[in-house]
Formats: structure tokens, sequence, C-alpha cells
């Protein structure tokens, strides 16, 4: 299927491969939602604009070298770039994330990461039609 090299397409899954990284940041930032000091990330929005420069970026990767370290892995290979949020509260231990914010963020980039597949799925439907062949 040479017609999935299409722009439309490669714009599409790379906006997909956004909501991914996304959610892995966003579910990071939940999982520690009562950890003191610890300040949410997110990424900056995503532009179709933007795509081709986006991924020309080189990719930094993180090795554990004790057993005993955490792993940084999802967000540095990350070629969006994770920033960290602008947090209004801070709870006295330091911690700037606010879990009804976070959760209305993982509903709202399920739904876009849905919308995104569904177009997706419905843009090679209407090229098979086109095509002559039955989806």
């Amino acid at each position: 299927m040479a017609f999935l090299n299409m722009p439309v397409f490669s714009a599409l899954t790379d906006k997909m491969r956004w909501h991914q990284t996304r959610q892995g940041l966003l579910a990071e930032n939940v999982a520690n939602a009562e950890t003191p000091g610890f300040r949410g990330r997110d990424l900056a929005q995503y532009n179709f604009a933007d795509q081709k420069r986006a991924f020309s970026v080189a990719s930094v990767t993180t090795t554990a070298t004790q057993p005993m370290h955490f792993s940084v892995a999802s967000a540095s290979q990350s070629p969006f770039g994770a920033q960290r949020m602008a947090n209004f509260e801070v709870t006295p231990e330091g911690n700037g994330v606010t879990l009804e914010d976070e959760m209305m963020k993982v509903t709202t980039n399920m739904m876009d990461y849905q919308a995104a597949t569904g177009l997706y799925t419905k843009s090679i439907a209407i090229l098979k039609t086109a095509l002559g062949r039955q989806a």
C-alpha cells in the first residue's frame, strides 16, 4: 500500500505519536500526584506546520548504571520535548500536580487520539473506494 506514504497519513501518524507521548507524561503526572516536590510536565501543543522540524532533533537516551536508578526514558526519548507545566496551585509539600486537571487532560488527549485514528481509518476507506476496492 504505497498510498500510506502520502503526507496526510504521515501527518496523522505523527499526531498519533504525539498523543501517545503526551499520554505517558500525563500518566507520570497522575502517578506522582502525591510525591512531594514533584512538578508536572506536558508537551507543547502539536503543530502540523512544525512536524518536519520536530523530527530532525537528535535523540538522547539514558542508561541505568545501578539497579536503584529511576527510569527516565519516556520523556527524554521523545522528539516532542516535554516541558514543565505552569502550576498555579502548589501544595505545602511542593507538589504542583492537580489530579482533577490531569484527568481532564488525559480524557481530552484520549478523545483527540480517537479522532485522529478515526480520520486515518476513514481516509484509508475513501482511498480504497476510489481505487475500486470495497472497504
